[in-house]
């Protein structure tokens, strides 16, 4: 779990106490590559830190999967909907590698940000990144050409960069896989 501790003390200062309050609740999970973590149209109630591992979340449209986030080792998957608004979400959230995961349950987890004031702090500072994160992912999106795109990932996930399949990246950008080779082909690493 130093993974997970490391980076929560790193998003903002929290006592060992705390941490050992906060990870007291968590379950820790042994999940193989390809398994589904979250099922899309399902409520899922849990915060999922990532020890070891990559997830990738995506949605699924007229049959077609598009990727719409990464999580490594230090971060959380969840689905908003099922956390935030009790309800079933969109995306699914199937794992890339072998993982090592620890579960947290949503009730659990808000029943210590109204005890615990150093949890509830790193929690508001950890959900204002991920907001500011998928706000410039939705500007990229709109405004940068794939080839913006593609240099800005490969500079912002360089430590995951070689281990997510090219189709995925491709549909992270909005791109299909021939364009991303073309991408691929005319920069030098």
């Amino acid at each position: 779990m130093n993974t997970i501790i490391h980076s929560i003390k790193t998003a903002y200062p929290v006592s060992s106490s705390s941490i050992e309050l906060l990870t007291s609740k968590m379950t820790k999970l042994e999940l193989p590559k390809k398994h589904l973590l979250i099922e899309g149209g399902t409520l899922d109630k849990n915060y999922y830190f990532i020890e070891k591992g990559l997830t990738r979340s995506f949605i699924i449209l007229d049959g077609e999967e598009t990727t719409t986030w990464f999580s490594k080792e230090g971060e959380l998957a969840f689905s908003m909907l099922s956390c935030y608004e009790n309800r079933p979400g969109f995306e699914y959230v199937d794992l890339l590698e072998d993982s090592i995961i620890y579960a947290i349950p949503v009730q659990e987890l808000n029943e210590l940000y109204h005890t615990n004031i150093e949890i509830a702090n790193w929690s508001r500072v950890i959900h204002q990144k991920a907001f500011l994160d998928l706000e410039l992912r939705h500007i990229a999106l709109a405004t940068q050409s794939a080839k913006e795109r593609y240099d800005h990932f490969v500079a912002e996930k360089s430590d995951i960069f070689q281990r997510i399949k090219l189709g995925y990246i491709a549909s992270f950008l909005g791109v299909t896989q021939v364009t991303l080779s073309r991408l691929r082909s005319h920069r030098t690493f």
